[in-house]
Order: C-alpha cells, then sequence, then structure tokens
C-alpha cells in the first residue's frame, strides 16, 4: 500500500511538472546577437519613431491652421509672437511626452524579461524538489529521509541566501529579483550536491545545522569567484557560466570534507540497500535533471547566449549518456543502473563553466569524456577515495559532480572563448581548497551534536508504515 501510495504521488507531481515548459518559451531571432540593454533600447526606439511620426503630423497640422499667424505681411506682432510661444511650449511638453513614453516602455520590457526569467527559475526549482529529490531515494529504507532533507534545505538555503545578498554581506547590496532568486537556487544545488556525501548519516536536525553554515561558505566562494572578492580573480574574468566550479565542485567537495568528520566505524559495516522500486525512482529523479538542465545552464547566461547554452549542454548530456552506456558495459560486463542514473548527468556538470563559449562540437565531446570519467569513479576510484578519506560518500557526490566539475573548468582553458588559463587554474584550486576546508569545519561542528544511531533508516526518525501493522 506504501507503494501505490507514492506511486500516485510521484504521478501528480509529475503531470504538474508537464506545465512548466511552458513557462519558459521564450522566442529569439536568428541573425546578429542581441544583448538585453540592446533588447530595450531598440524597442524604445521604435517607440520614438512612432511617438515623432505622430509629432510631426500634429506640428505640420498646426503650422497650416496658423499660417496667418507668421505671415510676414501682418500687423499682428503680438499675436504671433504668442503662437511662437506656444510653438516652443508645445515642443518642451512634447519632449516631456517622450521621455515618459521612454522610461514606460522601458520599464515594461524590463518587467517581461523578469516574467522571462521566472520560467527559468521553476525550471531550476523542479530540479531541486524533484530531480535532486527522488535521485537519492535509491537508498531503499530512506527514502523519506532524503525528500525531507531536500526539502528541508532548499527551503532554508533560499531565503537565507537573498537575505544575505541583500544585506551585502559578501559583496555590494543587492535587490531581490529574479536574477538573485536563480543564484540562490545555485546556491540550494549546491548543497544538495554535498547532502549526497553524507546523506543517510545526519540526524534531521542536523541537516539544517549544515545548511546554516554551508551558505556563508558557499557565497564567500561565489564571491572570490565572481565579485573580485580579496582581489584574487577579477570581476567576469573566471568563465563559469552553468556553475562547474562554483556550484558542482564546491558542492562536491564541501561534502567530502564533512564525511571525514561525520563517518563512523560502524558505517563502514552497515549496507547501503537498494530495490528495484528505489532505482527505478532514483532513475526518474536523474531523468528529471537531465531535462532541465538545459535551462539550469542557460539562465544566467546573456540572452543572446541562452540558445546556444542550452543547445550545447543538451548534446554534451547525449554525449555522457551514450558514453555511459559503453563505458560501463566495458568495464562491469553488464550495465549498472547506478550509471544510467548518475554518469549520464556528468555531461550537464563538464559543460556548466563553457556552455555558452563554445561549439556544439566542443560539448558533445565534452560529454563523452565526462560520461566514461563518472563511469570510472563510481566503479574504479570510489573504493579507493572513501578507504583514503576513512569515509562514505553516499551518492558518489565525488564521480557526478566533483571530477567532471573540476573536468569542466579546466576544459574552458581549450574549448571556450576569451578565457584567461590562468585564472581558470587558480579558480579551480581555491574552490577545492575553500570548500575542502570548509566542509572540514562544518563536519567537525555538527559532530558536536551527535552521531545517527541507525544509518539510512527511515524509522529512526519517521512514522513508517511498518510500526503500524
Amino acid at each position: 500500500m506504501a507503494i501505490k501510495r507514492f506511486l500516485k504521488l510521484y504521478v501528480v507531481i509529475c503531470v504538474g511538472i508537464l506545465c512548466f515548459p511552458l513557462l519558459g518559451l521564450i522566442n529569439t531571432t536568428s541573425g546578429a546577437e542581441v544583448t538585453g540593454n540592446e533588447l530595450v533600447n531598440l524597442s524604445v526606439d521604435q517607440s520614438l519613431v512612432a511617438v515623432n511620426d505622430g509629432q510631426h503630423d500634429w506640428n505640420s497640422w498646426s503650422s497650416v491652421e496658423n499660417a496667418s499667424d507668421v505671415n510676414p505681411g501682418s500687423h499682428n506682432i503680438v499675436l504671433a509672437s504668442n503662437t511662437a510661444e506656444s510653438h516652443a511650449k508645445a515642443g518642451a511638453e512634447s519632449a516631456s511626452h517622450q521621455t515618459e513614453v521612454t522610461g514606460a516602455v522601458a520599464t515594461a520590457l524590463e518587467d517581461f524579461l523578469e516574467l522571462a526569467k521566472y520560467g527559468k527559475a521553476i525550471h531550476v526549482m523542479a530540479m531541486l524538489m524533484v530531480g535532486f529529490g527522488f535521485l537519492m531515494v535509491f537508498v531503499r529504507r530512506y527514502g523519506y529521509g532524503a525528500v525531507t532533507a531536500t526539502y528541508i534545505a532548499v527551503s532554508i538555503v533560499i531565503p537565507y541566501y537573498m537575505f544575505l545578498k541583500r544585506m551585502g554581506i559578501f559583496g555590494e547590496p543587492a535587490e531581490l529579483k529574479m536574477d538573485r532568486l536563480i543564484l540562490a537556487e545555485f546556491c540550494a544545488a549546491s548543497i544538495l550536491i554535498a547532502t549526497g556525501a553524507f546523506l543517510g548519516r545526519l540526524k534531521m536536525s542536523q541537516y539544517i545545522i549544515m545548511a546554516l553554515i554551508f551558505v556563508p561558505s558557499y557565497m564567500l566562494n561565489e564571491w572570490i569567484m565572481l565579485d573580485n572578492g580579496m582581489g584574487i580573480i577579477p570581476k567576469g574574468q573566471l568563465i563559469d557560466t552553468g556553475g562547474s566550479i562554483v556550484i558542482h565542485q564546491f558542492g562536491a567537495y564541501f561534502g567530502l570534507g564533512v564525511i571525514v568528520r561525520m563517518t563512523t566505524s560502524e558505517d563502514f559495516n552497515k549496507k547501503i540497500e537498494s530495490d528495484k522500486i528505489s532505482n527505478q525512482f532514483s532513475m526518474l529523479g536523474s531523468m528529471m535533471l537531465w531535462i532541465f538542465w538545459p535551462s539550469f545552464c542557460a539562465a544566467p547566461a546573456e540572452i543572446s547566449r541562452m540558445p546556444i547554452a542550452a543547445v550545447n549542454t543538451i548534446l554534451s548530456l547525449c554525449g555522457a549518456t551514450l558514453a555511459t552506456y559503453i563505458a560501463s558495459t566495458m568495464i562491469r560486463k553488464k550495465i549498472a543502473i547506478e550509471d544510467m542514473a548518475n554518469a549520464t548527468l556528468a555531461g550537464g556538470v563538464a559543460i556548466g563553466s563553457s556552455c555558452a563559449h563554445t561549439t556544439p562540437q566542443a560539448s558533445l565531446i565534452l560529454g563523452v569524456i565526462a560520461g566514461v570519467l563518472s563511469v570510472i569513479g563510481f566503479a574504479i576510484i570510489q573504493p579507493r577515495v572513501q578507504k583514503a578519506l576513512k569515509g562514505i560518500d553516499t551518492c558518489g557526490v565525488h564521480n557526478l559532480h566533483g571530477m567532471p566539475g573540476m573536468l569542466g573548468g579546466l576544459a574552458a582553458i581549450f574549448i571556450a572563448e576569451n578565457v584567461v588559463p590562468g585564472l581558470q587554474i587558480k579558480g579551480v584550486f581555491i574552490t577545492f581548497i575553500v570548500a575542502w576546508i570548509t566542509g572540514l569545519a562544518a563536519g567537525t561542528v555538527v559532530s558536536l551534536f551527535g552521531y545517527r544511531k541507525d544509518s539510512y533508516n527511515d524509522a529512526v526518525e519517521f512514522i513508517v508504515e511498518e510500526e503500524h501493522h
């Protein structure tokens, strides 16, 4: 009965999600690129042409009506003077009217662009709640915990990030507009990535503490990478449109830093169980992420580059999917569903940095490389990393987000336009250091509140159906 209820709930969610793409449809024209400001100016200029045409007709009609007033032979000098003054006054009123029209058009276009960004923001929110949430329910007895942790993390991180931005804690104070909401969602995505590393081994209250620690840590690194924080990387010089470095790499290595402090010896003896149904739900979460990933990468791009960013992301995901199938079959002799649910997304992770600055061919190739690297990570590298760290990476975030994120950040040097190689390398290195140190610190703080008694078990904190039988 529990499974049937769960299936019905998921079907309802999926039907609702089908409506989201309708909110994100934006018509783009081919030909020369048009930036957001140029789009506003173009529409304003067109409006002014219409206004000027109308004003020209009005002045012509007025001059004909009062022709006698300005006749050189006329003796009515006072009347002619009054007419000249009225013309000057009309011209001033016309200029004022044009200014008002310009402002109104600019405001309307700005509102339209904000509404268009809302479509992208909803796509990203679908990734957070449905995509990440169900991707992590592969742990058979920790499905409730996985989706609840997702709810809690997102609900804390988004308002916390936006209010800290508004206060100017890192960088200049910023208005709470759609751009800030999208950046807050990116922060939420990063903590969900980190959560995948220690999933199932924290108490639910500890997820709250972790979220409160994570946001300032993430914003510190974001400030350094994107806003010339501490004068390390000039603003706008790091190529990382879709967050391969700032979002994925940071979240992965923050999570790995936490597991060093939050993994007990009993956890190594506890098997992470999954079954056919939990893996199928995880696969559906993966597909939801796959569908909306182009919006994730394109959301922060310039308007003129959004289409190519989305296309490049799709091609990279396609390359990773095909490479995952081939690599999983070759390495494991059979297809592993964990590879198909995770490594297929590595293309979206890797293309993030250069999605708006590279070619479709390079995107496809990068996706293939990322897919193979991720499968090798799950099949070969992960056991060695866990042994070295003495920690358990529950969801394998190092394989899906850590290594592909670093790959994407460094690959931008070779496949993206206008890249400063030294700054790109510096960005990858500094992000790793900041994420690792803050992750270790967060793990140390959270460990002070104790350890979970029975890992990967909903019954410790949730009312489960078995308790009623």
